[in-house]
């Protein structure tokens, strides 16, 4: 069966890019080419609006590049966008018929409005916020949006980016300190004219090579010890740090900065300014990457013609639908595994051996959802693929400490095997924390031997203390010696954590 691929052509002002996706077996679009042209077409535009007609090859030689591209995958059907540039030229109409008669494309030129809409439902359905104040730095202009409630409020476009800052304020390959100031003097002013952006005190969600780039800098930077860059956070120290640290360089050694792509080395300061002052202007320590950007939403504003929105009802229960699907899960088996593990996370908290709150009841249900996940590649090494596939795969809605705390409890097999993959991230937790979720890891790995057999047996369950030992009392419809030996087995690991004796009594029903 042929597989359904899509692909978009997104004409930027400072890089065009084609990207080619494949519908996989969940529904999630998987990028499987990705071509890039450092085109900077803002350059070309005159100082009288018209787009060069140097530019206008430049714009039409990188699309017959991509043309050869989408005729090797036999795509009929290409979405072909532009922004500020195009947008900005007065011989727009010229270039349309251009790009008509010379390719295989046909091109939309995207209105202030899409662009910036299509940002804000990237980052609504592939990130946890449900309010926020996006921004997408282009090469031409910068696109800010303000949501509430998963809803669009107010979005704006800025006629500048990191390009055209770059032409206007900057006369050399890398700018000077009186110019940086300059570049944000402007912007400051350019943010105060926007009121409802002031002092919002929400996070800022950034979309773009610029925000990307910004993000993989710092991960160098810190040797951050996680794959992935989408839903990474930094803070204004963490923004303010980077900036001290390329401000000294030459321009031949920005270039050679880890993280930074070449193309953008005379770009980088500038944009960082823009984020610095929206931190500012905003008033708020929180930066977010958003990964997914305006390509995306393009493709998620498709999801109106299916669904008749272009809304995931919720961000993190799509990703778990997807997860489910890429790995096999028995839906059954799993809802089982939450039940029993919230049933004894109950008990265990009734009986006053621990405290389970409403965000360790998350943590439960999502950790029995997915638990043993990695048995889909290899029953015997479950444990350390679990913790590996989810600590590096995007989970859209988690964060990347939420990720790695999945995979923790997800793939809990023993105390040091949980102390070895939690290791690498021991500053991102407290003592007080890992103890809590071996617990939770304990909890989990017990519900998993209660239904050891896959055929969701156990009907009830009941605790007792006597003399400091636990009694449990399982009662079961089916035979159940199976499921109490695995119970016997692995009942040491809630033993430690509890520090008491647990016996196990099945019952038929």
């Amino acid at each position: 069966m042929m597989q359904k691929k899509y692909a978009i052509i997104d004409i930027g002002s400072n890089t065009m890019r084609l990207v080619i996706y494949l519908l996989d077996k969940s529904g999630r679009l998987k990028e499987i080419e990705n071509a890039k042209a450092v085109a900077r077409l803002r350059n070309y535009l005159s100082n009288d609006g018209f787009l060069t007609e140097e530019g206008i090859q430049k714009l039409i030689s990188t699309l017959r590049s991509f043309q050869e591209v989408t005729r090797h995958h036999q795509l009929k059907e290409v979405k072909c966008v532009a922004t500020a540039t195009i947008r900005h030229a007065k011989n727009q109409q010229t270039i349309l018929k251009r790009v008509q008669d010379e390719t295989d494309f046909d091109m939309r030129i995207l209105s202030e409005y899409e662009e910036a809409y299509f940002g804000y439902l990237a980052v609504v359905n592939s990130t946890p916020f449900t309010s926020g104040v996006t921004i997408d730095i282009g090469g031409g202009s910068t696109e800010l949006t303000y949501f509430e409630d998963r809803k669009l409020v107010s979005y704006h476009s800025f006629p500048f980016g990191a390009l055209s800052l770059k032409k206007q304020f900057v006369e050399a390959e890398k700018p000077t300190d009186i110019e940086l100031k300059a570049i944000s003097n402007f912007i400051s002013d350019q943010f105060k004219s926007l009121e409802w952006v002031q002092d919002k005190r929400l996070p800022i969600i950034g979309i773009g090579g610029s925000a990307r780039n910004m993000v993989q800098i710092h991960q160098e930077y810190t040797g951050y010890p996680l794959s992935g860059l989408h839903q990474y956070m930094m803070s204004s120290k963490d923004i303010c740090e980077i900036n001290d640290f390329l401000k000294p360089m030459t321009f031949s050694e920005l270039q050679r900065v880890d993280g930074l792509s070449k193309d953008r080395a005379d770009i980088i300061l500038p944009a960082i300014e823009v984020f610095k002052c929206l931190l500012d202007t905003v008033n708020t320590d929180q930066f977010v990457l958003s990964r997914k950007g305006l390509r995306d939403g393009i493709f998620y504003e498709e999801l109106k013609k299916e669904n008749g929105t272009s809304l995931f009802p919720n961000v993190i229960e799509k990703s778990f639908s997807q997860l489910a699907t890429d790995y096999e899960i028995n839906i059954n088996n799993a809802w089982k595994m939450i039940d029993l593990s919230i049933l004894l996370a109950r008990l265990l908290h009734d009986a006053g051996l621990t405290r389970i709150d409403e965000q360790d009841t998350s943590l439960l249900k999502r950790g029995a959802y997915v638990y043993n996940l990695g048995s889909y590649i290899d029953s015997e090494t479950s444990s350390q693929h679990t913790f590996y596939l989810l600590a590096n795969r995007t989970i859209d809605g988690l964060l990347h400490k939420e990720r790695i705390l999945l995979a923790l409890l997800a793939s809990f097999k023993n105390k040091s095997e949980f102390k070895r993959n939690a290791d690498p991230f021991q500053q991102w937790f407290s003592k007080s924390e890992l103890a809590k979720y071996r617990l939770l890891g304990a909890i989990l790995k017990f519900a998993h031997s209660l239904n050891a057999t896959k055929r969701n047996i156990v009907k009830k369950i009941e605790l007792e203390e006597n003399e400091g030992d636990l009694n449990f009392f399982v009662t079961c419809n089916q035979d159940w010696k199976l499921e109490q030996y695995q119970t016997e087995k692995q009942k040491k690991h809630l033993e430690k954590q509890l520090k008491k004796s647990i016996n196990i009594f099945f019952t038929e029903e």
